[in-house]
């Protein structure tokens, strides 16, 4: 499939009202493929020692995960048809990490049958699955962190405690499966940095650990949960902090990855909307949007997302303001966007605009009621990089 790619000069605005006439009503994204070249140069400069493995599950679309291929990255999978999504455009296994400590048998075969054999696990009865199935596989094991400062948190579904890692060791010695290392995920939405300096210490002693049962350990992965703005603790200061740390730790010979998401795509979205439905409701105004929480704003639920709204146009009359709450198009209440919200009158046909949704927005969207989530996608490229 081709993608037709712009190249701009002017601003993102003036680009989004040339695209006004050709969109009409339907929502459309502009995806500036220029931030995504930009991050990359921001973490193989900051965070050099750090191979990034892209989580597609956090944006799957196929011109990004072309680009991050071209600019060098390697993959985070969770899924037999995310990794068939990379085998069909010809990204080797040997790239690839299957990230998801529970693996279904069908899903487990698969990676075998294609030799994705990077792994992680994190109990005692995964490791028996692997043993049956995909003796030969390289496995990281997932431990439990400190994810009390994170929004999206993920050690109560993941990770084993130092105990249990000791255990896990022993059984896998048994079961003479081969553990190359170990990861962590301090969860999304992370505003600590102290999360993050403890899980590698937390790994470390475990790295130390492992050679009492035979394990050379040689791969660190430091797991999801990377800023993709800096609204919250910034990335570079997580890689100002970190980055001495790994290597007062970690010898030269342990390679060391991520599996950042959201850093690389969240700020390269932004996504149009039109009003399509006003209703006046005593003081308050209602409006209705065509897109929702069932479509792109999924965000808003499932990643306590709370996105910034702009207009496409400042309203000709704004000294007023409304109490104003924005559904989306379906037909169920809890599709709110914003809820009594302060905006100047707005009307059917203006344009709302929201950056930074890049993340796990296109990616979970929903046809509940039938309206398929389809935006228009524009791609761009910026003369010069901003």
């Amino acid at each position: 499939m081709n993608y037709n790619i712009e190249l701009i000069g002017n601003s993102l605005t003036d680009y989004i009202k040339s695209k006004i006439e050709q969109c009409k009503e339907d929502p459309f994204y502009v995806i500036n493929l220029s931030q995504i070249t930009s991050k990359y140069i921001d973490w193989i400069t900051n965070l050099a020692r750090v191979k990034p493995f892209y989580a597609i599950k956090a944006n799957p679309d196929p011109v990004i995960i072309g680009e991050l291929n071209k600019l060098g990255a390697n993959f985070d999978c969770a899924s037999e048809n995310e990794i068939q999504q990379l085998l069909n455009i010809n990204i080797s296994p040997e790239r690839i990490i299957y990230s998801n400590p529970i693996k279904s048998i069908t899903h487990l075969q698969y990676a075998k049958k294609v030799g994705v054999d990077l792994m992680t696990f994190d109990n005692d009865e995964e490791l028996l699955k692997i043993k049956t199935h995909y003796s030969e596989a390289r496995l990281v094991l997932r431990i439990i962190t400190d994810d009390s400062h994170s929004v999206c948190k993920f050690s109560c579904k993941y990770g084993a405690t130092y105990n249990d890692s000791i255990k896990l060791f022993k059984l896998a010695k048994t079961l003479d499966l081969n553990i190359i290392g170990i990861s962590f995920h301090v969860g999304s939405g992370c505003n600590s940095i102290n999360s993050y300096v403890s899980a590698i210490k937390d790994a470390f002693k475990l790295f130390n650990e492992a050679s009492t049962y035979g394990f050379n350990l040689t791969l660190l992965d430091l797991g999801g949960g990377w800023p993709g703005t800096d609204n919250t603790i910034k990335f570079k200061d997580i890689a100002m902090t970190i980055t001495p740390l790994l290597d007062e730790l970690f010898a030269n010979n342990v390679t060391i990855i991520a599996e950042p998401g959201r850093y690389f795509v969240a700020e390269s979205h932004t996504l149009v909307v039109s009003i399509i439905g006003k209703r006046k409701n005593n003081a308050n105004i209602l409006y209705y949007v065509n897109e929702g929480v069932y479509q792109s704003f999924n965000c808003v639920i499932f990643d306590h997302y709370q996105p910034k709204l702009r207009l496409l146009t400042e309203p000709i009359n704004n000294i007023n303001s409304y109490k104003s709450t924005i559904y989306g198009q379906t037909c169920d209440s809890m599709d709110c966007i914003f809820k009594d919200i302060d905006l100047s009158e707005l009307y059917i046909g203006d344009k709302l605009i929201f950056n930074n949704m890049g993340a796990y927005t296109i990616a979970a969207a929903s046809s509940f009621n039938g309206f398929n989530s389809n935006p228009i996608l524009f791609y761009v490229k910026f003369e010069l990089l901003h």
